[in-house]
């Protein structure tokens, strides 16, 4: 084990930071990025991924949606180079229609992968998030969007070492290591869904089954991941419902699941709203085919809806 990290020294007991670290040797990786907030979850990954001899580049992401995000980026940054990574910050541009989460994410993920230049991006994931994806997602009527140990987006591998590891040991490693974390305000706005259920719902949870829930939700959502990856191969396999406006039912697979996924692959790259209820109502034009009318499937500019609609037995996606 090393004394020090660039100018830190390592104290000689510290059981949540070899939790990280034990974390982190499953991984092969040699050169890393490491999407750095400056929260405890980041900065516990980015100590521990130094502390087991790795190469990294700590990447600093500026949203901009809060006042003082560009000086929390700027000392994110400074951690890293104290500890002995280069660092750089990115400041992006948030759009400000739609879902600020997903927005977030997405332009997150967009510059993190395009600094990366290859190289792997690893991120600060626990397994409380786990657990708090799963319910978020049960509660929108399909668990979809689970975390994953690693995922490809866009020609850039995702990893996330600490899916196995609790908030409390990536919490505890920091003040082990005696290092500042930023709070992030909004882990304690109650109107943010994710945090309403992690501060109120999970607690319940708790007492109602007299132990602790996460990590029987978080074993719950990996396999729920491991199917849901099955399945998305098998629609690749298909080589159908992506980045077209038409789909030929015939085309489509009989098994519900394998159905049911190409359906939802079809109406989110259409630009539609990819719920329960509308993947089951597209699938009455196929499986319970009378002649009826079209299915909205989302909003379109100008009040309109967009529709699926069967004819000659194709599925077509229109604006009406």
């Amino acid at each position: 084990m090393p004394s020090h990290l660039g100018s830190l020294e390592l104290p000689h007991t510290s059981p949540h930071f070899l939790e990280i670290r034990r974390a982190v040797r499953r991984h092969a990786d040699i050169r890393v990025v490491v999407g750095l907030s400056g929260g405890p979850d980041s900065v516990a990954l980015l100590a521990g991924t130094l502390a087991e001899g790795r190469e990294v580049e700590a990447i600093c992401i500026d949203h901009g949606l809060q006042d003082a995000s560009a000086e929390v980026a700027a000392t994110a940054a400074e951690t890293a180079r104290a500890l002995g990574a280069a660092a750089t910050v990115l400041r992006i541009d948030v759009p400000s229609t739609g879902s600020m989460e997903a927005n977030a994410r997405h332009a997150r993920y967009t510059a993190l992968t395009s600094a990366a230049n290859g190289r792997p991006i690893w991120v600060g994931h626990t397994m409380d998030d786990q657990a708090e994806t799963l319910l978020l997602s049960a509660l929108r009527g399909h668990a979809t969007g689970m975390l994953e140990r690693s995922t490809w987006e866009d020609g850039t591998t995702i990893v996330r070492p600490l899916l196995g590891v609790r908030r409390s040991n990536t919490v505890g490693a920091c003040s082990e290591l005696g290092l500042k974390v930023w709070a992030d305000p909004h882990n304690d706005d109650q109107s943010f869904r994710r945090v309403a259920l992690r501060n109120r719902l999970l607690p319940e949870l708790a007492d109602i089954i007299g132990g602790d829930p996460v990590p029987g939700l978080a074993q719950a959502a990996e396999r729920a991941a491991w199917e849901a990856d099955l399945v998305r191969v098998g629609v690749e396999k298909q080589g159908i419902g992506k980045r077209t406006i038409e789909l030929e039912v015939a085309q489509v697979p009989p098994h519900p699941a394998l159905r049911r996924a190409v359906l939802a692959e079809f109406i989110r790259t259409n630009g539609g709203r990819e719920s329960a209820a509308t993947i089951a109502a597209v699938e009455q034009l196929i499986v319970a085919w009378r002649g009826q009318g079209p299915v909205a499937i989302g909003k379109a500019p100008g009040g309109r809806r967009l529709v699926v609609a069967r004819k000659n037995g194709i599925l077509a996606v229109s604006v009406r």
